[in-house]
């Protein structure tokens, strides 16, 4: 069995680009895809399906944004207690809001094949949905290399499991619902949003 330095850790492999790959691809072997050579566009797996941090050192600094969301369901009488700040542990939604912040910029110790970057704005907002849930919607941006898509992810899931957090002793059957992007700016692969009704 090879050793580390043979990089895979199982078959000996060496671990990442580098031999047998195209040339004019940036030694990836994938047509400037992203993608390996497999031609699936996973940009996180190399040619044989192992994972690896992708190498944005050419891309463009671009300013990017996202905008993310999660859905908090719960007992009528609970967010009537959150929007009263009347909760056992005080201001449910002011702590939730730091706490989605410092989740996104954490991002990348937390997911691992994620790049740290330069954010320079992250926002946490609040709204009632229905007779029982709430809304939390988490914009993040940056000026960098790559998006900034798993920072505004994070935000909203961070803040919503804050938010379970604050007032599972009243109600522990609260679900956490709809983690999903909305939409982002920027970078190569230019804007996206989620179509009205998706």
């Amino acid at each position: 069995m090879g050793g580390l330095s043979g990089g895979g850790l199982f078959a000996g492999e060496p671990v990442g680009y580098g031999e047998g790959m195209a040339e004019d691809d940036g030694g990836r072997g994938d047509g400037g895809r992203g993608d390996g050579g497999r031609g699936d566009g996973l940009t996180h797996l190399d040619a044989e399906g192992r994972a690896h941090m992708v190498d944005v050192g050419a891309k463009a600094t671009t300013e990017r944004l996202a905008r993310a969301e999660a859905l908090v369901r719960m007992a009528p009488a609970t967010r009537a207690r959150i929007l009263a700040k009347d909760a056992p542990k005080g201001d449910v939604l002011a702590v939730a809001r730091v706490a989605g912040i410092q989740a996104a910029k954490k991002t990348p110790e937390l997911i691992p094949l994620c790049h740290a970057i330069a954010l320079t704005s992250v926002s946490v907002t609040f709204e009632p949905e229905g007779d029982d849930a709430l809304r939390v919607e988490a914009t993040a941006r940056c000026r960098d290399r790559t998006g900034v898509e798993m920072e505004a992810l994070t935000a909203a899931s961070v803040a919503a499991l804050t938010v379970y957090d604050m007032l599972k002793a009243k109600d522990r059957g609260m679900t956490i619902e709809r983690v999903r992007l909305l939409a982002k700016s920027g970078g190569r692969s230019g804007d996206w949003s989620r179509g009205e009704g998706e």
